[in-house]
């Protein structure tokens, strides 16, 4: 195991919050949507089911696409940042089916500024543990989602198996044409 298993789930929660659109099944498509996501991904505390914490949590694509993409020390000076505006204070927490884990912020913030904190503190781990190289953009020439690569071997280069897939099908057909 690379991080610990909020991490991951937080990390990868974040990198589908930034590779989303707000097509109608994406995890921002719609209210319905995003609260699938939130079950999803087991988020706890507060969720408004509204229009406008969809809204709050479709702002946050940007901001976490920076983050998620910027070198090592950039990356560090965005997660203070992003904590002392939240004014985050780190506590061990359990829950549900969760055992022993940080949050950083009351359940009772809405789920945008949760959702930020939340990436912000497995950024922490990802910066201390100098592994940046995680995080990149897809491989595929039409792409320009986030890929968390989490396998231990580092061989990940597509966001989904769609580009996968059709980088394989293109180099294929290249070569038939050769």
């Amino acid at each position: 195991m690379l991080f610990t298993d909020d991490t991951d789930a937080a990390l990868q929660a974040a990198v589908a919050v930034v590779n989303s659109t707000d097509e109608p099944g994406q995890p921002l498509g719609s209210v319905e949507d995003l609260t699938a996501f939130v079950e999803g991904w087991r988020f706890t505390g507060r969720h408004e089911r509204t229009s406008a914490e969809l809204d709050a949590v479709r702002r946050l694509r940007p901001a976490l696409r920076t983050l998620l993409l910027a070198e090592r020390d950039e990356a560090a000076e965005l997660v203070n940042d992003m904590l002392a505006r939240a004014r985050a204070l780190p506590q061990l927490r359990r829950h549900d089916t969760w055992d022993w884990h940080l949050h950083a912020v009351d359940p009772d913030r809405p789920l945008d500024q949760r959702l930020v904190v939340e990436t912000a503190m497995a950024m922490v781990d990802v910066i201390r543990s100098d592994e940046m190289s995680r995080l990149a953009w897809c491989a595929a020439d039409d792409c320009d989602d986030v890929v968390l690569d989490l396998s231990r071997n580092r061989s990940r280069r597509y966001c989904s198996t769609t580009c996968g897939n059709r980088e394989a099908v293109a180099a294929y057909r290249a070569r038939q044409r050769a």
